[in-house]
């Protein structure tokens, strides 16, 4: 069993003459990504390791989810998540070393729903339906895969174990 953690951005600004790869975090944002950093924490969802797509608001969300652990957690930055399709997203997770058992992805829309709607195939209905809702910033969703070993990741296998956002970690 593996276990596959998305998680959005949280929300970035729009500052003038900023290329969309150089965004940073908007106040909020920063808000968000410590909100979900704690929660991650507090429910024992701990990666062995985090894959962040080199975009800067990705990368200050990890800067500010991380500390929410107690231990150190490996990062590798991957420019194959921006502004990814599904298969060059499945790519990196498949690549992803065995001794990982969970991982944690940080990256975007619409890259990431997309994903998530190829890798499940059952879930509770509450939080199937929340999902089908949308995937809005710092949105997260835990995904449990029946395999050995992460090349084996593909279509309609996985469990929605959760999926949350700031606003229901917090209500």
């Amino acid at each position: 069993m593996r276990r596959l953690i998305l998680l959005r951005h949280a929300k970035a600004d729009r500052p003038n003459a900023v290329s969309d790869h150089e965004r940073p975090l908007a106040k909020s944002g920063r808000s968000q990504s410590t909100v979900m950093g704690e929660y991650m924490a507090k429910e024992g969802l701990v990666p062995d390791l985090a894959i962040v797509s080199t975009s800067r608001r990705t990368q200050e969300t990890w800067q500010l989810v991380q500390p929410a652990f107690a231990s150190h957690i490996d990062q590798r930055n991957d420019p194959r998540i921006y502004e990814a399709s599904v298969d060059d997203i499945c790519q990196a997770i498949k690549e992803t070393e065995a001794s990982v058992h969970v991982l944690l992805l940080i990256g975007h829309n619409p890259g990431f729903e997309h994903l998530a709607q190829t890798l499940i195939e059952t879930g509770r209905p509450s939080v199937l339906s929340r999902f089908q809702l949308g995937y809005p910033t710092a949105g997260l969703a835990v995904i449990d895969l029946p395999i050995e070993s992460w090349s084996e990741a593909g279509a309609r296998i996985g469990h929605l174990e959760r999926f949350e956002t700031p606003d229901s970690v917090n209500s």
